[in-house]
């Protein structure tokens, strides 16, 4: 088969089309490079620019690249810019996927996998999300989110398009440096902003009902994210008609104060975080279960939090050289 891959320029995606080539796998990657970097694409894959609400490039991508399946990162994905900007998000995330599904129908594509996301949860009241806990999303971008995987499943069944929904948990880490995450919106990448400005890493509230008193997330290497998106393509490649949703996690939920003190012990730097009040909208804690994927296509996370940390600032330290410790 031959898999376009949407976003495969950005850090999620660049990790994807790393994990389908290593696994065999053809791969075409398609991105406005509006975030992705084009560096990432390996040389040897085809690149194709534009947007997936471009329908006439999307079309001409599938056509001649002779594509048998998709997989579809492409997506605006800041939680606080959503809100903001509404109508962008569902624009980019929701017509975008319209505009694709629509391309994909049209050119025979037999399977589709779905970049989700835990924000289709919002606030869950467990210890353990599980598929079947229900989705109440707190924001436009987890709004987008869910909406697409209704648009994938209803496609599904009216076309016979085979699909998967994934829902990652909290992505880290790198396979190698270059490949490291450039933006700064998640957790990790955050605190090492501040060691590298000679500032306290910041903690949003400590008085949540957690052992600590700060939020507890289930954090995902990006690795293992990228092979579970190679476990999903399989399982639609081996039997057609699936209808596929998974949490992509651990299973293991991680403090903030805890992640702050094993950065600062991988760092080299000893800075104590500093307290500030609760963000709007933080859950107290968002673990997932992610049985059902092991049990199904045997997948298994591989990496620990400490691969995470040490492989993000090994890419940090490649584009921030005066942050390393002697």
């Amino acid at each position: 088969m031959t898999w376009l891959i949407t976003g495969g320029a950005g850090y999620i995606g660049a990790h994807v089309v790393r994990a389908m080539a290593q696994a065999g796998e053809h791969a075409v990657v398609y991105d406005d490079l509006s975030t992705g970097i084009l560096e990432r694409v390996p040389d040897g894959v085809p690149l194709v620019v534009g947007s997936t609400l471009d329908s006439e490039r999307v079309a001409r991508a599938l056509l001649a690249h002779r594509i048998t399946g998709v997989i579809h990162l492409a997506a605006k994905k800041q939680v606080g810019e959503s809100v903001d900007l509404p109508l962008h998000y569902y624009r980019e995330n929701v017509e975008g996927l319209r505009v694709l599904l629509e391309a994909v129908t049209a050119a025979r594509v037999r399977s589709f996998v779905f970049s989700s996301s835990a924000a289709v949860y919002g606030m869950p009241d467990v210890d353990l999300v599980v598929e079947e806990t229900p989705c109440v999303p707190m924001s436009p971008y987890g709004e987008t989110k869910l909406a697409g995987e209704w648009l994938v499943r209803a496609t599904g069944r009216a076309t016979g398009l085979s699909t998967a929904s994934l829902r990652y948990f909290n992505v880290a880490g790198a396979a190698a440096p270059e490949l490291a995450d450039a933006g700064i919106f998640n957790l990790i990448p955050m605190v090492f902003e501040k060691l590298t400005e000679n500032a306290p890493p910041r903690i949003f509230g400590d008085d949540y009902p957690t052992p600590d008193g700060t939020c507890v997330r289930d954090y995902i290497h990006v690795v293992d994210l990228a092979e579970a998106h190679v476990a999903a393509a399989r399982a639609l490649q081996a039997s057609p008609g699936r209808d596929l949703t998974f949490n992509i996690g651990r299973g293991e939920g991680v403090s903030v104060r805890e992640m702050i003190d094993m950065i600062n012990a991988i760092t080299g730097y000893d800075r104590p975080p500093t307290v500030t009040p609760r963000r709007p909208g933080d859950p107290a804690r968002v673990v997932a279960s992610a049985d059902r994927i092991a049990a199904e296509l045997g997948w298994k996370a591989k990496h620990d939090v400490q691969d995470m940390i040490t492989s993000a600032w090994a890419g940090w330290v490649r584009s921030h050289p005066k942050a390393a410790r002697n």
